[in-house]
């Protein structure tokens, strides 16, 4: 499997950790999630969607493939939490040490 680049790695151990904060801090401020189509939008809009169905759900991703183009860094994993479960394809835009955006689809 290729290497997860930074900041997904360290994004994605946060997110294991179920750290919130640390979640939260990962994305720029006018940083998204696209999750199958509804997009949130920005810290407040992301900590809504996150307390519900990720970090909230005590979510953890368990990396199987990894591909990576130029900024774009796509993980498809297993994720388990108490919201849902299966194959999860998680597409990261990365901006410097930041993400702008995490766009989930079926893995």
């Amino acid at each position: 499997m290729t290497e997860i680049p930074s900041p997904v790695r360290e994004f994605i151990d946060t997110v294991n950790a179920h750290d919130d904060a640390g979640f939260l801090d990962a994305f720029t401020e006018d940083g998204y999630v696209d999750d199958w189509g509804r997009v949130f939008t920005g810290r407040d809009e992301i900590k809504g969607w996150s307390d519900v169905e990720f970090i909230g759900a005590t979510g953890t991703l368990t990396p199987q493939d990894v591909t990576v183009d130029g900024d774009t860094v796509t993980v498809v994993g297993d994720w388990a939490s108490t919201h849902a479960n299966g194959l999860s394809e998680f597409t990261f835009a990365v901006a410097g040490d930041k993400l702008a955006s995490m766009t989930i689809r079926e893995g």
